[in-house]
């Protein structure tokens, strides 16, 4: 390996470190607004419009959950969508795709995601 490419490399080292700071929560901050966390965590394959269309759906096997479909979330109830959240798809017999957000998302900011997702498809209370 080229010194220059040595140098480069050891340059992102820094920035790969920054952003990790940016994105690991800081337990002296406050949360961030949940939707935020939704744009942050779920956006990717649930969609920006969260209705299953995100930019990994092309190379996903089994298309994200729509959150805007009000007659498929409203039959799902809110412990299954925490259990879903918090210990992936298989916890709740969907698909492997879906992760564990346990170790990122603590239970009131899954409790909060459920309840954003009750906004989302307009099925909550």
């Amino acid at each position: 390996m080229s010194a220059a490419r040595g140098w480069t490399r050891l340059a992102l080292v820094p920035a790969l470190a920054a952003a990790a700071l940016i994105l690991t929560p800081d337990i002296g901050r406050a949360d961030p607004p949940i939707e935020q966390v939704y744009d942050i965590y779920c956006a990717q394959c649930h969609g920006l419009k969260r209705n299953g269309t995100g930019v990994n759906l092309p190379g996903l096997s089994v298309r994200p959950r729509d959150h805007t479909d009000t007659k498929g979330m409203g039959d799902t109830p809110d412990e299954e969508l925490f259990k879903a959240i918090k210990d992936g798809g298989l916890a709740v017999n969907k698909s492997a795709l879906m992760p564990t957000w346990s170790a990122v998302l603590s239970d009131k900011q899954i409790t909060e995601m459920v309840k954003y997702l009750r906004k989302v498809c307009k099925c909550g209370t």
